[in-house]
């Protein structure tokens, strides 16, 4: 049975191990509002680039084009994004469940494999996977530049016909607790169709639509990427709150019994003392 001492030291450490769980919580949190102000800046980009593709595909032939051509599918990447740190719950382990879950589809020898993130790079290299790319250490507040660097490899990996169709697996963020595993496909690219209604934009390309299809394309891939990104990123922090909440209350529960074990503890002490007291009178008599 644990003494009065053991119990008083693990009530001090249970109340350490609070103060941390509390202050991880509110620079979860802190992050969590700086990562969506950046998911949400990013969006009327993405969606402007969208519309000119949509303006483009009106104007040249866009089956031509190697990022958007469809081709025979002989080998299929999957870019899994997780976390590069813990203590997030669940989170890293929903996207590897659901891209593993994905890539069963597949016949294995048909698979490659990026990752995005050490928590993904480690488990598969713990399990042999033959990794063709691995990008970690992005930090709290992943860039452009970045993201660039990611779809450049990609687009690299495509054009050179090491992979047929590539696509991106990352928790999309929901709200605090929510987040949905998605899967979806990057390369070759789907042309944006534009949409109906509303009022007509005219554009004048120059030099020519083709050249600044060329241009674009690239960039959109990188935004693409950039926005799957900032959904994981968000998804991590918030996951990460949620978690260390959930800590920060199970530690309350815990001092709680421990504080109540220790009182019955002393109280059974005093008992003891007493009665102890009482049958040394009763000899003395």
């Amino acid at each position: 049975m644990a003494t009065m001492q053991d119990i008083r030291r693990r009530i001090r450490s249970v109340r350490n191990t609070q103060q941390i769980t509390r202050a991880m919580k509110m620079v979860a949190g802190a992050k969590l509002r700086r990562a969506q102000r950046s998911l949400l800046a990013g969006r009327p980009y993405s969606d402007k680039m969208e519309e000119v593709l949509a303006r483009l595909g009106a104007h040249v032939d866009t089956s031509l084009h190697p990022l958007l051509a469809q081709r025979d599918v002989k080998r299929t990447g999957f870019v899994v994004i997780t976390a590069d740190r813990g203590l997030a719950g669940g989170f890293s382990a929903s996207v590897i469940r659901a891209s593993l879950q994905e890539m069963k589809k597949y016949d294995p020898s048909t698979v490659g494999l990026i990752t995005v993130g050490s928590k993904g790079r480690d488990y598969f290299q713990r399990r042999n996977y033959d990794l063709m790319g691995d990008f970690v250490g992005l930090g709290d507040e992943p860039s452009f530049a970045e993201a660039s660097l990611i779809a450049n490899s990609l687009t690299e990996l495509y054009l050179s016909e090491l992979l047929d169709e590539v696509y991106l697996v990352y928790p999309q963020f929901i709200n605090v607790i929510t987040q949905r595993q998605t899967v979806t496909r990057l390369l070759p690219l789907s042309a944006p169709e534009a949409k109906s209604g509303g009022p007509v934009s005219e554009y004048l390309f120059e030099p020519t639509p083709e050249a600044v299809l060329d241009e674009l394309l690239p960039r959109y891939v990188a935004t693409l990427v950039y926005r799957a990104l900032l959904e994981a990123k968000t998804s991590e922090e918030g996951a990460r709150m949620t978690a260390m909440e959930a800590a920060t209350k199970n530690a309350d529960e815990m001092i709680s019994k421990l504080t109540l074990s220790f009182n019955r503890a002393r109280q059974a002490s005093i008992t003891s003392e007493i009665s102890e007291i009482v049958a040394g009178a009763e000899a003395l008599k």
